[in-house]
């Protein structure tokens, strides 16, 4: 990690005035035609038909996708999550091949990265910004990097035309989440819940909480993620937030071989429920 002054440096480059990358304009557009937005996450490298996964919830109506980057110590990770991404690198995936294959995918929505910063640390701050924007790449998650020390890989980011998305907690006292915000690129990742990512039976009310907490101090676009496990439940959280990330609930299907085409059929049953509102 790195010093806590280095955040200054991070928060000291804002988007000109007008100016958004490619992720947020995209999701900015979706908003602003009345449409809730929905980011799909697919484990990357997880078997052969992964990326016709991400072709498959392209199709169903994602808005963007996050591309998971396996990684051996998931802080933020479930039982899912975890099962996927070990069976990914046990498959051999490396933040590498798995760039790789994204260079030719042409999903027609922006890709996202969701990783551990350690991955980052490891590349190279401008190496592995270098290496998401050559394989087409518009953004990264890094959730075990906090605000007080995203300042240099923010930086490095943002010279790639990378947009670092920030993570908001449940537990973020009013006066931080506006500097969250501030450095936030893309949209801000509101997370529904304390703990790690999986589903749940009922929606949390903390994810409500958070999502009215976060849309009132900013107009990024706002998706909340983490225990969102299926259509009703997208919908209710929608009518606070501008959408939502589903991962865990989408991955299960995966991992029980239900493939592009059952990981589409459930993408698509999410978007035709936010569509009808």
């Amino acid at each position: 990690m790195t010093p806590s002054g280095a955040l200054d440096e991070g928060l000291a480059i804002p988007p000109a005035p007008g100016h958004h990358g490619e992720l947020e304009t995209a999701l900015r557009a979706g908003r602003d035609r009345g449409r809730k937005l929905l980011v799909p996450y697919v484990t990357g490298g997880l078997g052969d038909e992964w990326v016709d996964i991400v072709r498959a919830v392209a199709d169903a109506g994602a808005d963007a996708i996050e591309i998971g980057v396996p990684f051996s110590d998931p802080v933020m990770d479930g039982p899912v999550i975890q099962a996927a991404s070990e069976q990914a690198l046990a498959g051999g995936a490396t933040p590498v091949t798995i760039l790789d294959r994204l260079r030719g995918i042409d999903a027609g929505v922006p890709l996202v990265v969701m990783t551990y910063y350690n991955v980052a640390f490891h590349a190279g701050h401008q190496r592995f910004a270098s290496s998401l924007a050559a394989a087409g790449v518009s953004g990264a998650i890094l959730p075990d990097l906090p605000l007080d020390e995203v300042g240099p890989w923010a930086v490095a980011a943002d010279a790639a035309d990378v947009e670092t998305v920030m993570l908001a907690a449940p537990t973020a006292p009013d006066d931080r989440l506006p500097r969250i915000v501030a450095r936030a690129r893309g949209f801000v990742y509101a997370v529904g819940l304390l703990g790690v990512t999986g589903e749940r039976d009922s929606l949390a009310s903390s994810s409500l909480t958070i999502a009215a907490r976060v849309k009132a101090v900013t107009d990024k676009p706002v998706l909340v993620g983490v225990g969102v496990s299926n259509a009703a439940q997208a919908v209710e959280i929608s009518q606070v937030a501008d959408g939502v990330v589903i991962g865990s609930a989408l991955m299960r299907r995966v991992l029980e071989g239900e493939g592009p085409l059952g990981a589409g059929a459930f993408i698509a049953e999410i978007r035709a429920a936010l569509d009808a509102g």
